[in-house]
């Protein structure tokens, strides 16, 4: 026996709908277009490859953290910076094009008159967007960056589809891909935003229009679950900080090919990608959220937060959405 379509969508809650609703209003109101919103040909926008301003920061990001790195000549440093920053932009988008996959997956089964399907939609046209800004962003940077590392863009194809299928994981993996790049990107600007300024003006808008997929992603899970029986939430919950560190890694650490082209010895790429306290200590903050999240839905308990702790992904829950840096994270 199936469920008819009305009984189908009744199983959420009107406050969900009525989210999904705002949300859909939200992205017709609110949204870019990157060849509009973003006057690339102005002299503002012009990228300078000798900018020091694509000088990695030392405390957002992991390898601008390192001695080594430091102690290099500024035109050594800019180089890098710049190589690392259109890197990170083309794993970005990369990860949007595995999101919209995944999400095309799910929606195609969702019965006539479901809320999701046409915020999905919403979304993932603001994800071709992003991805169509990204690209022409590192276009304009001039480096012939390759994104993600082999692996991972070997089996993207592969983690888009399944995920269409079992959706509770994707969406936990759509924010273990979501949150890395906002925190990164929000830190940057709380910083000082002392980046080129056409990297900026994509920061803005990715960071704008992230809040309403963010916003989905943790509300679609917390509907989702409730609704899952026991193993499943059990297997969810092993799922979530696994799929957090695993995406982390993926696409905030460059491939080897980086340390190569660029000399960096093999103990301080381990060092900034992820072995020292303050290397690891920036992974934790990218799941503040995340930690908060799951602790709100029932995720977090003895056995998930020791793995949370293993992965070196634990610490403190964000008392609200995108909360400051305060204090150092726990690091084991």
């Amino acid at each position: 026996m199936t469920l008819s379509t009305s009984a189908r969508n009744e199983m959420f809650d009107q406050e969900y709908r009525d989210l999904l609703q705002t949300l859909s209003e939200g992205s017709v109101r609110r949204n870019f277009d990157p060849y509009l919103d973003i006057a690339w040909d102005s002299p503002e926008f012009a990228i300078d490859p000798n900018d020091p301003r694509w000088v990695l920061s030392p405390e957002i990001d992991p390898l601008g953290a390192t001695q080594w790195y430091k102690s290099l000549p500024l035109e050594r440093q800019i180089e890098i910076g710049k190589w690392r920053q259109a890197n990170t932009i083309k794993v970005g988008a990369a990860f949007e094009s595995i999101l919209i996959r995944g999400m095309m997956q799910y929606i195609m089964k969702l019965p006539n008159g479901s809320p999701e399907f046409r915020y999905c939609l919403h979304e993932m046209t603001e994800e071709c967007n992003h991805i169509q800004m990204f690209q022409e962003l590192v276009n304009r940077i001039g480096v012939d960056v390759p994104g993600m590392r082999p692996l991972f863009r070997a089996i993207s194809p592969i983690v888009g589809v399944a995920g269409g299928y079992a959706y509770v994981i994707l969406f936990i993996g759509i924010l273990g891909g979501e949150e890395p790049i906002d925190h990164y990107q929000k830190a940057l600007i709380r910083e000082g935003a002392n980046v080129p300024p056409a990297v900026l003006r994509t920061m803005q808008i990715h960071i704008a229009e992230e809040a309403r997929h963010i916003s989905f992603a943790n509300e679609f899970l917390r509907a989702h679950l409730e609704r899952m029986n026991p193993v499943s939430r059990a297997v969810c919950g092993l799922a979530f900080p696994l799929a957090m560190r695993w995406l982390a890694g993926e696409i905030m650490t460059p491939p080897r090919t980086f340390a190569t082209e660029f000399d960096i010895p093999r103990e301080v790429f381990r060092e900034a990608f992820w072995r020292s306290p303050h290397s690891r200590s920036i992974l934790a903050g990218y799941f503040n959220d995340m930690r908060a999240l799951a602790t709100d839905v029932g995720l977090m308990n003895p056995v998930t937060r020791s793995l949370w702790k293993l992965l070196h992904i634990d610490g403190a829950p964000a008392r609200y959405r995108g909360e400051p840096e305060r204090v150092p994270h726990s690091v084991a």
